[in-house]
């Protein structure tokens, strides 16, 4: 008889080497070409991306046994494997470098985390009489830009205090040609009436070269010739005119004003600023165009515990550059680790020279030192909030029975009107508190929906919700899976986003439904966990504040989609909808009939009539409205 086979384990396979051997083992394998490096761990997760003039000198350098900081002696021991990228020039491999540590966000970079574009205000060039408005994105349409902008606030305090001074339309081309009578902006002094004949189109022209003028920085000029005008207009008793443009005068000083600082001698640059402290960065920079200063954002790249200076402003510029284009000078803080490489690699995206500076005396130190202070106060608020939210969490984690204070807080609402327009909602919150680049909107889509149905619409929001996660981050590896979620509602809601989330196998993610009490009142919320009794906490307890927050910023959220989708249903134009009618025969149609319910009513010779309005054309029009 044969013996009893053994019962066979299956054999796994020994982990991956780590360490300074793997390092080691990839130097006869590389030569001195400058490129690009990454170093990954044992999943093959990246866990740093560098760039090199000589690839084989830095591994080398990677390959010694001690002299690393703690940052880089931690990397490498993680290390399992590196990939490389070889370029032609070392101005290449910074680029590339920059561009993998936007797409890869490795674990050991300084990143970027904060990459929105800037506004500008662009004077469009495609119509007689040009309009003036905010643009973000792509410049493609046709026109005069400028900016940018350090905010859409900004852009918007420009603009109101622009159309008061220059009196331009900011009224899209459809409704400026369907006008018969001035608009409000003509009666409270911010247009000059274009779309009614109120102003020749030669006179409006020259208005609009004075804006963009002053845009230009030639604002001294234009507030000479207006006083000059006043003047005039005052000794020759036309006093309704002098009052008009005394006050164009004073609008134009208060834009002056609300600039703050505009330097004498610096016409186009960006002022960057870094402050380190405490293994965090705030970078300050300023937008300085045509001589004024349009404004300053300021960011907090993420960093490491020993980081340098020149290490931390580099990857910044790198990145921050990546998608924008560049000013002719950036006046820095501080030294970068390659200035000469990044002036290359920004003069070559710009097309023109781009100089990098580190003043030592004069108006840009100045402006550096400004720049700096706000940096060095900013980051201070900073980390006294993140102190304040890191409590927060605490106490949350200790309220909710959590196993640790959560990263990642999800926030879901929806919002409808008896069932029309309905929108669900999405808001994050985390350690460094609301996290708007992450927040998500639905548009409910369930046809078999019945209207008002709250509860079958949260399913239907947390069904996509989960089944986005599960396709893009089933490992759980890239930060995307919420710690704990939030549901405005109460047993019922808090029922049917678990039936949805066992149907997706993830059960394992604490789930908390706020609902208010009884009476409704804010501070007497109730709060809803799957197999426990409701409960309520304290009515002065600093989380309830923070759940309170993170409800009304999810309600925020939520009421303020749904009120875009409504408008924009409301606004939607039936003309649209028909077949072969482009912008051009729409706005013809309207001009002869004034409305598309004019035009619903007209008649078939009525509608041929229309110049640019073929015979099939005028009986697809009349079909669509008149189809039973």
């Amino acid at each position: 008889m044969d013996p009893t086979p053994e019962t066979s384990q299956p054999q796994r396979e020994p982990p991956a080497p780590v360490g300074h051997g793997v390092v080691q083992g990839y130097l006869k394998t590389l030569d001195s070409s400058p490129g690009v490096y990454r170093m990954l761990d044992r999943e093959s997760r990246v866990l740093y991306v560098g760039k090199a003039r000589n690839l084989r000198a830095r591994v080398s350098n990677y390959a010694r046994p001690a002299g690393h900081s703690p940052r880089i002696a931690r990397m490498i021991s993680m290390t399992a494997s590196m990939m490389f990228l070889t370029t032609r020039t070392e101005t290449e491999a910074l680029l590339l470098e920059q561009n993998l540590i936007k797409q890869l966000k490795p674990k050991f970079n300084v990143l970027l985390r904060d990459d929105k574009s800037f506004p500008n205000i662009l004077v469009t060039g495609d119509h007689p009489f040009a309009m003036i408005k905010k643009h973000r994105g792509a410049k493609k349409e046709k026109g005069a830009y400028y900016g940018p902008f350090a905010s859409a606030g900004a852009v918007n305090r420009t603009l109101n205090q622009l159309q008061r001074v220059f009196l331009l339309r900011n009224c899209s081309d459809s409704m400026f040609s369907t006008r018969t009578r001035p608009c409000l902006q003509y009666q409270i002094k911010r247009c000059s009436g274009p779309c009614v004949g109120l102003i020749s189109e030669e006179d409006y022209a020259k208005t609009v070269k004075d804006a963009e003028r002053f845009l230009s920085g030639r604002s001294t000029d234009i507030q000479a010739e207006l006083a000059g005008q006043m003047q005039k207009a005052s000794e020759e008793m036309e006093f309704e005119r002098a009052a008009a443009l005394r006050d164009r005068i004073r609008a134009m000083t208060q834009v002056q004003s609300a600039q703050g600082i505009n330097p004498r001698n610096v016409e186009e640059a960006d002022i960057v600023a870094l402050h380190l402290e405490q293994g965090q960065a705030c970078v300050q920079v300023f937008f300085i165009r045509a001589g004024q200063n349009w404004g300053n954002r300021d960011f907090y790249p993420r960093v490491g515990a020993d980081v340098d200076d020149a290490e931390v402003l580099e990857a910044f510029l790198g990145q921050f550059y990546d998608t924008k284009e560049p000013p002719r000078q950036l006046i820095l803080s501080n030294e970068i680790e390659n200035p000469d490489l990044m002036a290359e690699a920004l003069s070559g995206k710009l097309g023109r020279k781009v100089e990098l500076l580190v003043p030592k005396r004069g108006e840009k130190l100045e402006l550096v030192d400004s720049a700096l202070r706000n940096a060095r106060e900013s980051l201070a608020r900073k980390m006294a909030e993140s102190a304040t939210q890191t409590k927060l969490l605490k106490g949350l984690a200790d309220a909710f029975d959590l196993s640790a204070p959560p990263e990642r807080i999800e926030v879901y609402d929806n919002s409808h009107i008896q069932g029309t327009n309905a929108v669900g909602a999405m808001i994050v919150a985390g350690p460094e508190g609301f996290m708007k680049n992450s927040y998500r909107k639905f548009n409910i889509k369930g046809d078999d929906l019945t209207p008002g149905d709250d509860f079958g619409m949260m399913k239907e929001v947390l069904h996509r919700r989960f089944k986005r996660l599960l396709n893009e981050d089933p490992d759980r590896e890239k930060g995307m899976w919420p710690d704990l979620l939030l549901i405005d509602g109460g047993a019922g809601q808090v029922s049917a986003v678990r039936e949805i989330m066992a149907e997706h196998g993830v059960e394992d993610i604490p789930m908390v439904g706020v609902a208010k009490g009884v009476d409704r009142d804010a501070g007497k919320e109730e709060f809803y966990r799957t197999g426990k009794r409701p409960f309520a906490l304290r009515h002065n307890d600093p989380v309830l504040y923070f759940v309170q927050r993170m409800r009304d910023e999810a309600h925020r959220f939520a009421i303020g989609t749904h009120r875009a989708k409504r408008a924009k249903s409301n606004m939607k134009n039936p003309l649209d909808d028909i077949p072969g009618v482009g912008a051009a025969r729409k706005r013809a149609l309207l001009a002869h009939f004034g409305s598309a319910k004019a035009v619903g009513r007209a008649n078939l010779a009525d509608l041929k009539a229309v110049e640019g309005v073929s015979e099939g054309l005028a009986q697809k029009v009349y079909d669509f409205f008149h189809d039973t």
